[in-house]
């Protein structure tokens, strides 16, 4: 089984529109995918019926929710979730109107660095899509601020740049919650960097989340095998994806470039089946 737990699409920062990158999923002979844009659903319903055309691949409905910590932030997945749930989609349209508000500030802010982004091609990029911050770097881009994505973000809109700018965000324990109430399953995504992981992870199982994710670009052997022993010794499953937005090489991962165990994506479809999903 191949699959790949981490997509984003056009819905919020990714490049290929959900029937795009269903169909480069069934190109790339990928079993299981998950559709987890920011803080949007908008992209599931298109790419289930574009996978229709490909009985072969299964479609996992899901988000991933941007949370605050006090040194950082932290994201949280949702798989299987009831994305037609209206208390859920009104959650996270709030949390899209305030990127749209932070990207304004974070234009205006480049712009009295003598940056000055086109705020309308910002929003051309995003689309129908939730405004982020890889948009802004897309737009620097172009315009010949920065060479790469990476560059924007790591000198001028990454966390500390000057160019930064706080949203309205939940509390990963907030996320967990509207996850759950969306009658989806919890999963701490690219946890690696987090201080007192344990800890941590182990206030958000009693919250309810049900896995980790485990294997993630960038995370080598060590690391794996660190989160691995985690994961084993607190009951967490072991999930993990690409986190694929298909932007340019400084940014991401590409389609199916991560191994998820079979097991480890059996054991979820087990949990959502016993929730009903």
């Amino acid at each position: 089984m191949r699959a790949d737990l981490h997509l984003h699409t056009t819905a919020s920062d990714g490049k290929l529109t959900p029937s795009e990158l269903v169909r480069r999923a069934a190109e790339l002979k990928l079993d299981v995918i998950a559709i987890t844009d920011h803080d949007s659903v908008e992209g599931i319903q298109p790419a289930l019926e574009e996978s229709r055309n490909f009985p072969e691949l299964t479609v996992i409905p899901g988000v991933e929710i941007n949370t605050d910590v006090p040194k950082g932030e932290v994201h949280i997945l949702g798989y299987f979730i009831n994305y037609r749930d209206p208390e859920f989609n009104r959650a996270l349209k709030e949390l899209r109107n305030s990127r749209y508000e932070r990207g304004r500030k974070m234009v205006a802010k480049l712009g009295e660095m003598n940056i000055k982004v086109n705020w309308d091609r910002v929003v051309e990029l995003a689309g129908n899509g939730s405004v982020g911050r890889p948009h802004i770097a897309q737009a620097m881009r172009e315009q010949g601020f920065v060479s790469s994505l990476r560059e924007a973000f790591d000198n001028y809109i990454g966390r500390n740049c000057p160019a930064y700018v706080k949203r309205k965000k939940l509390t990963p324990l907030e996320a967990v919650k509207l996850v759950l109430d969306a009658e989806g399953l919890p999963v701490l995504a690219h946890p690696a960097d987090i201080e007192s992981l344990e800890q941590f992870a182990m206030k958000l199982k009693k919250a309810g989340i049900i896995g980790i994710e485990i294997y993630y670009n960038g995370y080598n052997a060590s690391t794996i095998d660190q989160l691995e022993k985690l994961a084993k010794k607190n009951n967490l499953i072991s999930l993990g994806g690409s986190d694929f937005h298909g932007l340019d090489d400084s940014i991401g991962a590409n389609m199916g470039s991560v191994d998820v165990p079979r097991n480890s994506v059996e054991k979820l479809f087990y949990l959502s089946k016993q929730k009903g999903r």
